[in-house]
């Protein structure tokens, strides 16, 4: 069996509607959107989100120490590690939340797919 080493991660990003195609075109600067030979790849969906903030918090939205609900947008693209710590600098500095959530996922794709021609 081999070791896994993860060169490539999928990051999804919570997002509202209104900052898909900033953080589209920044994170494609940096290479964080390419697969292959392509560039501007990611794939959106769109989400009900639930969330209280508590007293310390300066929401975005909503209001403090209630349980708000809304829509927004998950983003997904996939990314090679080096440049996986430019593209959360890039989600930091665009993102309006006070926390974003961002989830960052190995993927092990070329696990598999290099097993197949060996």
């Amino acid at each position: 069996m081999k070791n896994f080493y993860f060169d490539e991660f999928k990051i999804e990003i919570y997002v509202p509607e209104e900052y898909i195609i900033p953080l589209r075109d920044a994170l494609n600067k940096i290479k964080a959107c390419r697969v292959g030979d392509y560039d501007n790849v990611m794939s959106i969906t769109n989400v009900r989100g639930y969330w209280r903030p508590l007293e310390s918090a300066t929401p975005f939205n909503g209001d403090k120490n209630e349980i708000n609900e809304g829509t927004e947008c998950k983003i997904e693209i996939r990314c090679k590690e080096e440049y996986v710590n430019d593209a959360l600098d890039v989600i930091k500095r665009i993102h309006p939340y006070e926390e974003p959530l961002v989830n960052i996922i190995p993927l092990a794709n070329s696990f598999f797919i290099n097993s197949v021609d060996e």
